[in-house]
């Protein structure tokens, strides 16, 4: 049944609502429909969330906005699964952007999921798939790591990590701590990857510089950027030894059809799997 506003009332349940990363006008219609229609609507930043409802017209109509962030997670989670239990919708916005990337809601989801009460989104702006847009750097597949530690070892072990990643990887810096990001990516990941420093992603002074990490390097060593940022990276030219390959090849053959063995040493590898078929056939015809 629709309601006098003419927006369909909210099934009980829990609402994910994905925010703008800088301009207001990015939020999606359903997204002010959920707002408009919730029983109870929270906010990992209530302040964040009342402006933005305020900017778009959307009444409060005596509900209240109530805080959900790490520090109170624990004490809300049953709260707001008791909500829905008794028939409510609870609407979730994240500070920006879409919610459970680096964002606190992931444990309300997952703890509402599994009590076997719905979970849905409404899905929008996300920082890092604005960025991937941006960076120029190949979309096919990617990678998004969050905050990279802050301390220099912590920081380089993040990189070695990443380093054979098959996909553009995606994380978020603080401003300050760019410079910092840059070198250690350089460091371990090599000076000529190329990579993309998006900064203020949708608002007025949103900037992209694009290059090799030797050459950012440079570009940020004397400059502290302002505003929000995330930084994308290529992925690099994995030499993988012929000799290993073919050796797990043949292991995986002992237990497996060869288009199935093919397939799961070219996916650890990152290879081609044609390639992996055609030496497993080489392999057969040796044996």
């Amino acid at each position: 049944m629709v309601g006098d506003s003419g927006i369909v009332p909210l099934e009980p349940g829990l609402y994910f609502v994905a925010t703008p990363i800088g301009n207001a006008r990015d939020i999606t219609l359903r997204a002010l429909d959920v707002l408009h229609s919730a029983d109870v609507l929270v906010a990992e930043d209530t302040r964040t969330l009342r402006r933005l409802m305020e900017i778009h017209g959307v009444p409060l109509a005596g509900r209240r906005v109530l805080a959900y962030h790490d520090h109170n997670g624990a004490v809300m989670r049953p709260r707001l699964i008791d909500a829905v239990r008794k028939g409510q919708s609870v609407a979730y916005a994240s500070d920006a952007g879409t919610p459970l990337v680096a964002d606190p809601g992931f444990a309300l989801g997952r703890a509402v999921s599994d009590a076997g009460l719905s979970v849905t989104t409404a899905p929008g702006p996300s920082a890092a798939l604005a960025a991937l847009t941006l960076s120029g750097l190949p979309s096919d597949c990617f990678v998004f790591a969050g905050f990279p530690p802050t301390a220099k070892s912590a920081r380089d072990a993040f990189f070695k990590e990443f380093a054979t990643v098959s996909g553009t990887l995606i994380m978020f810096e603080s401003a300050r701590r760019l410079s910092n990001l840059l070198d250690a990516a350089a460091r371990v990941l090599g000076p000529d990857r190329d990579a993309a420093v998006c900064r203020e992603l949708t608002k007025r002074f949103e900037e992209v510089q694009r290059g090799s990490l030797g050459n950012l390097v440079d570009h940020y060593k004397d400059v502290v950027p302002k505003g929000e940022i995330v930084v994308c990276i290529a992925k690099g030219d994995v030499v993988v030894d012929p000799a290993l390959v073919r050796a797990s090849l043949a292991e995986a053959m002992k237990t497996q059809k060869l288009k199935a063995a093919a397939s799961e040493v070219a996916s650890r590898f990152g290879l081609s799997k044609r390639d992996l078929y055609q030496l497993g056939l080489e392999i057969q015809r040796e044996s």
